[in-house]
């Protein structure tokens, strides 16, 4: 049986090649007389099959030679051991007389040459499953090409770099896995051996089992098929789908583990190490029985409990015999019940009883108890840790207001005579003379000191704006209403005075330029009976003037026309009679206007920006954000290095020019619209008016030093004015060297505050 099973290895080798389709005839093909007649017909129908089976051309077999060779000697030691094995079977026979002539045919040569050849050597049982192999050639053939065999689609596999022996020596010195790296000569490549492998070849050096160890190669055999009939039989049933399928029970558990070792509320079980260093510390721990607790102020937070709160004790109104001041009258009562129960004082009527026996039952007992139940338990509490800060440091630190004096602190003098709201007010600038325009169409001259009304002109329409000139050696005044702006003179005071003004006036010749028609506002002299009641020169514009402020020279004056567009603003000037638009272009709706006091610049506000020009470079200079919705007025310091706007939104905004162009300090001490806002020319004062009725002084003092910024202090709310129809105080000034203010209202008064 071994030679006959040994010969069908032969058989079957055989059969592999001639089913390759390889050229078999390396030497000349023999003859069919050359073969023995007694294989002819098993040699026939096996030339047949393989004739059959042999169309395929694709596969390369180099080792041909060595293969026919192996095969040819197996067959002369089959040979060899036929004569011992004459008992074999029929079917043996057959199978070794096909070995026979298919060896014939294949080799073409002489098939019994003696040899001895190890029937292990071509065994390929352990050989490596490689996917880009070459045949079994010597490798050497590859060396001098960059590839090294071709894939299953033909394209070259190109070989992986190696380095020099310099670069051998590297990694020997600095790769760690050097001594586990092998080289692989059918693909050229360094496999790094693992663990696994290196106790594998470990194993075979000692010659020990490759993969078992002692314990597992000499364990006690378990019979599990024995004779003994069992309840429980093994049964190769496959297992049940679920088996394989983690139970979602254990992953829900497992994660709630894994999560609470995240959070620390679970800890790895110590070792006996840690459990024995523990209870040493322990033992060997002294402390201080009459000291306080050592716990943390953050675990207290969490651990200590937290009282509900108390609720009120019950005073003389929960009383049965309450005083009488605590009983309600018949209109708190109807009050009482009017309200909602959220805005009462009190959630109970005070009753009184004679006697404790005549009390009856709460009615809102339970309801109340349920509301606190409630509060406990819907409500969190926690414990806040108060701050031992004093207010006052959190304050900034101020001078008191009696260190800032003088400023107007009472209400001197009331000027009584208009019939309709005052809008306007002006002082002159000697301090004597006051005048105001008002909405019943007059103009009045008061004296300051005495409160008495000097003059009363009639105009013709309400009157919107007034100034009188800021030069001391002029008495020249300017009336606004609808589009007119009149000078006049006023007649009051010095005669000398009055007659300069009139003889300067006369003087005066009319421009050439002041006919163009691009400024629209025509220059006229009163005559007759204007000229008797004081007016002197008549400035008509294209539309309706709503501001008039005069340079501090008292030669140039502007005005503003808001439904003017590019000629909203006007220059105009007194000397040589003439007008002029500065601006090409509007930058919207022009507000008000300010002339700076020492240098040619002029402040245009707007809605929301206050934008600075120079006058004779003709260009804008600085552009101020106000911050405020709508801009109602402003005012130039002294020095023009400061500004102050008032706004409809109750905020007033300082600019320190130098500084930035955001406002260096908002403040919002009113409650509505602020109508006016001014300083004063000596004192570091400055006010604002609102329709609140309250009129607000605030010191502001500002430092030659530029590193020294404003000190703005309010000092004092002066009251007085009463509202009507919604509009307060309108304008304000203050005295030109007194620290007094003057206030004009909208309840047809003016007051003097010193």
């Amino acid at each position: 049986m071994i030679s006959s099973k040994r010969k069908l290895d032969a058989v079957n080798k055989n059969n592999d090649i001639l089913n390759s389709g390889v050229d078999l005839f390396v030497n000349e093909p023999p003859d069919e007389e050359d073969v023995s007649d007694q294989d002819e017909d098993s040699s026939s129908s096996d030339d047949d099959n393989v004739n059959d089976d042999g169309d395929s051309d694709s596969s390369q077999y180099s080792g041909l030679e060595e293969e026919v060779a192996s095969s040819s000697l197996d067959d002369s030691s089959d040979e060899e051991e036929q004569g011992s094995d004459s008992d074999d079977d029929d079917d043996d026979g057959e199978d070794l007389m096909l070995s026979d002539s298919v060896d014939n045919i294949a080799i073409g040569t002489n098939a019994k040459e003696p040899a001895v050849v190890d029937e292990y050597e071509q065994d390929s049982s352990d050989e490596e499953d490689i996917r880009n192999t070459v045949g079994n050639i010597p490798m050497e053939w590859y060396k001098n090409y960059k590839h090294i065999g071709y894939d299953i689609e033909g394209r070259k596999l190109i070989k992986p770099e190696h380095g020099d022996n310099l670069d051998d020596f590297l990694n020997k010195a600095d790769d760690p896995n050097y001594w586990r790296t092998v080289h692989n000569r059918l693909t050229g490549q360094n496999i790094v051996l693992s663990e696994e492998d290196v106790q594998l070849v470990q194993n075979l050096l000692g010659k020990t089992h490759p993969t078992q160890s002692t314990e597992e190669q000499y364990a006690p055999w378990v019979d599990w098929f024995s004779s003994e009939v069992m309840i429980h039989p093994l049964s190769n049933r496959p297992e049940h789908k679920r088996s394989f399928i983690p139970s979602k029970w254990e992953k829900l558990k497992v994660g709630q583990m894994v999560h609470a070792l995240k959070m620390g509320w679970m800890k790895p079980s110590k070792t006996q190490e840690e459990q024995e260093k523990e209870e040493e510390e322990q033992d060997d721990k002294f402390y201080m029985i009459w000291n306080e607790d050592e716990e943390t102020e953050i675990s207290k937070r969490y651990r200590q409990h937290i009282p509900a709160p108390k609720t009120s004790l019950p005073g003389h109104a929960e009383s049965y015999n309450p005083p009488p001041e605590y009983l309600f009258t018949k209109e708190e009562e109807q009050k009482w019940r009017d309200q909602e129960p959220e805005q009462r004082r009190m959630n109970f009527m005070p009753q009184k009883f004679s006697n404790l026996r005549t009390v009856p039952g709460y009615s809102n007992f339970i309801r109340e108890r349920f509301e606190r139940c409630l509060d406990l338990y819907l409500c969190p509490r926690q414990r806040k840790t108060r701050m031992n800060v004093d207010p006052e440091d959190l304050i900034p630190r101020l001078p008191k207001p009696k260190d800032l004096q003088p400023f107007p602190t009472t209400q001197s003098l009331v000027y009584l005579g208009h019939t309709d709201m005052v809008r306007c007010i002006s002082v002159d600038p000697s301090g004597q003379w006051l005048v105001s325009g008002s909405d019943d169409c007059s103009v009045r001259v008061w004296e300051v000191s005495t409160g008495r009304c000097m003059k009363t002109l009639t105009v013709k329409e309400k009157v919107k704006g007034i100034a009188w000139n800021p030069n001391p050696a002029v008495c020249l005044l300017a009336i606004v209403w609808e589009k007119t702006v009149v000078l006049l003179n006023p007649g009051v005071g010095d005669k000398l005075q009055l007659s300069n003004t009139d003889n300067m006036l006369a003087s005066q010749t009319q421009a050439e330029s002041s006919a163009d028609s691009k400024v629209a506002v025509s220059w006229s002299v009163c005559e007759g009976s204007e000229h008797d009641q004081g007016y002197r020169l008549k400035l008509t514009h294209a539309h309706d003037v709503s501001q008039f402020t005069w340079h501090s020279k008292g030669d140039y004056f502007a005005t503003v026309m808001p439904d003017g567009q590019t000629r909203s603003v006007l220059i105009h000037q007194l000397s040589r009679r003439r007008s002029q638009n500065p601006f090409s272009k509007s930058k919207g709706s022009v507000q008000c206007v300010r002339f700076h006091p020492l240098r040619p610049f002029l402040f245009v506000a707007t809605q929301r920006y206050v934008r600075v020009y120079n006058l004779l470079k003709q260009e804008l200079s600085k552009k101020l954000q106000a911050n405020c919705k709508w801009v109602s007025s402003m005012a130039v310091h002294a020095e023009g290095d400061n500004v102050i706007l008032g706004s409809y939104d109750s905020k007033m905004s300082w600019f320190d020019l130098d500084l930035s162009t955001k406002p260096y300090q908002t403040m919002k001490h009113h409650k509505k619209a602020i109508r006016q806002v001014c300083y004063h020319k000596k004192y570091p004062l400055f006010a604002s008016a609102s329709d609140d009725c309250s009129l607000i002084v605030c010191h502001g003092r500002v430092y030659n030093d530029m590193l020294q910024n404003p000190l703005i202090v309010p000092v004092k709310v002066l009251r007085g004015h009463k509202a009507e129809k919604g509009v307060g105080i309108l304008d304000c000034v203050f005295h030109p060297s007194q620290p007094w203010i003057f206030s004009a209202g909208a309840d047809t008064t003016i007051r003097l505050y010193t």
